[in-house]
């Protein structure tokens, strides 16, 4: 078994981003972040062969592949993910209003999505996915 779990995770919101990364550090994870779908999906592409990521955590708005806001962004890198990774777990972060979003995500593949905000469930969230 792997002793570390490596977590991507991909928000463009800074404050966010770091306040997440935190909670997931000092929950004992190895985490890389990105501010975009793009430098997700090359931080994604990079560990591929070295060391993977055993879970993607990924907002659904920011900035695209191209660097240009998209409210489908998180949906395009989940389908670019998994087209690469298959069995790759990936939760998907949203904010409270765009919660019908989040479950059209799961229904293309994500194992589950987090509303932001209570980062302590997502650790919930990321260690029943380990554990499965």
């Amino acid at each position: 078994m792997k002793e570390e779990i490596r977590i991507l995770l991909v928000d463009d919101e800074k404050l966010v981003r770091r306040s997440m990364e935190k909670t997931l550090l000092r929950a004992g994870f190895d985490v890389e972040t990105a501010e975009d779908a793009g430098a997700g999906l090359a931080l994604f592409e990079t560990a591929q062969d070295d060391e993977p990521f055993d879970v993607v955590i990924l907002d659904l708005n920011m900035p695209n592949l191209e660097g240009e806001d998209d409210p489908d962004a998180g949906l395009k890198l989940l389908s670019e993910l998994l087209e690469n990774a298959p069995h790759l777990p990936v939760v998907v972060l949203t904010a409270f209003d765009e919660v019908t979003r989040a479950k059209e995500a799961v229904a293309r593949g994500a194992r589950a999505y987090f509303v932001k905000g209570r980062e302590a469930g997502l650790i919930e969230i990321v260690n029943d996915i380990i554990n499965r």
